[in-house]
């Protein structure tokens, strides 16, 4: 990995936990998972993967800590793999597939945060029932993030790739 591979991933990670920190006051609604499906898309699943951990990492230090962490890391690593596998398997994806793609992460990313309530106290379906409401708020807010986010680092995204290999704009996957 290039010093200038982990200069975007760690400019990205601090996109995301300042977006996680602004948005916080807002139920379920954050930026993280666009950025590491993004990130997945652009730069490849184990980046994408690193940076799901560099997010939860530094974003929980701000904002708290807990056996949570270590399913938010788990379910936004196993997203960030999937965007880039999804990435290499179909190079252009229009914007509005990503949003659609992005709101069932966000139900996915739900899904394995109530893990956690079985993991502690035993009770799966009461916990998921009663996060539905959040996890129907993250998925919206994924899908309209994505709409925002999307075009605006996607145009970052091919200079880098027009910088970074100027004689040969094939290696950029998407686009």
């Amino acid at each position: 990995m290039h010093i200038y591979k982990l200069t975007i991933i760690a400019l990205l990670s601090a996109l995301a936990v300042g977006g996680r920190i602004i948005f916080t006051y807002l139920p379920n609604i954050q930026p993280v998972t666009d950025i590491i499906i993004i990130g997945g898309i652009f730069l490849g699943p184990l980046s994408a993967f690193i940076m799901a951990f560099i997010i939860t990492f530094l974003s929980n230090v701000l904002l708290g800590m807990g056996i949570w962490s270590i399913w938010q890391a788990l379910s936004w690593g196993i997203i960030g793999i999937l965007s880039g596998v999804l990435a290499k398997k179909f190079h252009h994806l229009p914007t509005w597939a990503l949003a659609i793609y992005a709101a069932l992460c966000g139900y996915f990313y739900g899904f394995m945060i109530s893990l956690v309530s079985y993991q502690v106290a035993g009770h799966f379906w009461p916990y998921y029932l009663a996060g539905l409401p959040f996890d129907n708020m993250h998925a919206i807010g994924n899908a309209v993030l994505m709409f925002i986010l999307y075009p605006i680092l996607a145009r970052l995204f091919k200079k880098y790739a027009a910088n970074r290999f100027p004689l040969n704009n094939e290696k950029m996957r998407v686009l």
